[in-house]
């Protein structure tokens, strides 16, 4: 067990006063940037799940690398000054948050870098920690062509958000998650210092932060690979009445070669009635196209699944694009009737979750809270969730979708700090809520917790995913033999706990000590 880790001794002047005049500050601390004060109303007391609201003492809006240090080092001269990196505010359980601390909002500094590189016959591009993916991907395709191998279903997420997570969606099983497809990175780390570093330069600091949940450092710059991005994409949904069919062919086609399978594959639970949000009608890609549930046993459960996947192609491929996609369908054992396609162009595709976003705002309650729950799932265990949690706990929806699809761990680098269950193929899992303000959150939040309970309970083999627990015990199990290695990081690369407090991994001591969880 260790309780003490480390103690920094400054040499420097006796700790630092900080009052309300922001222009004394922002000029003592010199400043490119801008600095505001913390207010309950500003976007740094909130973020995207609506769960949590906490006053900040001050916003800063750095220009780049230089102010996030200064800010950082500032920190470090006070007794409990703690310092979180917001993206775009889209954690759920204020992750990206800082009570009576300092607030980075990180989209201030989006375009300090955007450069394509050309190296040894592969291509990559040098973004900034703040860009959005969205802006990456536009950007990198009508410039150069080229895009990013590995993706988020949402693209309205920052560079650094993502990795500081893991990033996944339908292209992981192939590529691996997004901290699988970066370089190379620029961070600030705890202790104020500007490291560049990679698989061979600072290696520790560059696997701990990628899947670090900001626990060691800002990422202020990532080296992403590219590839040639296609022109079109055909994308089509296919349903299941049988969990077991669904994930045997899902686990197949994760499993195929390169050029032998679909180059996108995800799924999701949907319920067996004419809900609109739960429903059959969530299903149809193409609005001119109803589902038509004659085509469903009568024998059939409440809950049906359906399965999304892609295929890429260049515009001069369109005659041979049937033959494939047929090809690859005629091994499915979906349900006769029920499928649907349309094809769209590349960036539509990569896009589609951010326009149902917008359709969301405009016809429901968008901007209301998001009690989301993320997990990753073994696959010994999936049939087990599937019984319990999608057709018992969960058979009337979540008001939102309910993803699930195989990923396989040797996509993984088990290097980085992202904890995963056993075995090469698990499942993720999203409920992804939609839901008015109002009495039903709180039961929904206690809902989510009785899911993870439950979990816990049986003794599944799970993980959550953009984790989120209030014990030391409970990130201990969540790390598992992992643990020590995440608490000898945080000692080296952030000793005084001052960044990411909103995660509740470490708090910050006033004695300038870190006070790690026991293990």
């Amino acid at each position: 067990m260790i309780a003490y880790l480390g103690r920094i001794v400054h040499d420097n002047d006796a700790e630092p006063k900080l009052d309300d005049d922001v222009s004394s500050i922002s000029k003592s601390l010199d400043l490119q940037g801008s600095i505001e004060n913390g207010d309950v109303s500003s976007l740094a007391s909130k973020d995207f799940g609506g769960l949590y609201s906490v006053k900040p003492l001050f916003l800063i809006k750095p220009s780049g690398a230089e102010d996030i240090s200064r800010v950082v080092k500032l920190a470090s001269r006070t007794s409990n000054l703690t310092v979180a990196a917001r993206g775009n505010g889209h954690s759920i359980n204020g992750q990206a948050m800082a009570e009576g601390g300092l607030v980075i909002d990180m989209r201030s500094t989006e375009k300090n870098h955007f450069e394509f590189l050309p190296i040894n016959g592969s291509h990559y591009i040098d973004v900034s920690g703040g860009a959005l993916w969205e802006d990456v991907l536009t950007r990198c395709v009508s410039r150069y062509g080229y895009a990013p191998r590995s993706w988020t279903d949402y693209l309205s997420l920052t560079v650094g958000g993502t990795l500081s997570n893991a990033g996944v969606s339908g292209q992981a099983f192939r590529y691996g998650p997004q901290t699988s497809n970066v370089t190379e990175l620029e961070v600030v780390t705890g202790k104020g210092e500007i490291t560049v570093c990679s698989e061979t330069l600072n290696s520790e600091l560059f696997f701990g932060v990628l899947g670090g949940l900001g626990q060691f450092g800002v990422i202020t710059r990532a080296r992403i690979k590219l590839q040639q991005a296609p022109d079109m994409v055909r994308w089509i949904r296919v349903v299941y009445s049988e969990f077991e069919e669904f994930t045997r062919d899902a686990e197949f086609l994760v499993t195929q070669k390169e050029g032998e399978s679909f180059d996108y594959v995800e799924g999701f639970v949907f319920c067996n009635n004419d809900d609109p949000f739960n429903g059959w009608p969530s299903v149809p890609l193409d609005p001119g196209h109803e589902f038509n549930p004659t085509h469903i046993s009568q024998t059939a459960g409440s809950i049906l699944y359906c399965l999304e996947v892609a295929f890429h192609y260049r515009n001069s491929d369109h005659p041979t694009v049937d033959t494939a996609v047929n090809g690859l369908l005629g091994r499915l054992r979906f349900v006769e009737g029920l499928k649907s396609q349309v094809d769209v162009s590349y960036t539509k595709f990569l896009l589609r979750v951010n326009r149902a976003e917008e359709q969301v705002k405009a016809n429901g309650p968008g901007d209301g809270p998001h009690p989301w729950l993320n997990l990753f799932v073994s696959k010994s265990d999936v049939v087990n969730f599937d019984r319990t949690v999608f057709k018992t706990m969960l058979k009337d929806g979540v008001g939102g979708p309910m993803l699930i699809y195989p990923l396989l761990r040797s996509k993984w680098d088990d290097r980085t700090s992202v904890v995963l269950p056993e075995g090469e193929i698990f499942y993720i899992v999203a409920l992804l809520r939609f839901v008015p303000n109002g009495p039903s959150v709180e039961k929904l939040v206690a809902q989510n917790r009785e899911i993870v309970n439950w979990c816990i309970k049986v003794g599944l083999d799970f993980k959550l995913y953009l984790p989120h627990y209030q014990s030391k015990g409970d990130w201990e199990r969540h790390f598992g033999n992992r643990w020590s290695r995440f608490v000898e990081r945080k000692a080296s690369f952030d000793p005084m706990a001052i960044l990411a407090p909103g995660q509740n991994i470490f708090r910050r001591d006033p004695s300038n000590t870190i006070i790690s969880r026991e293990f």
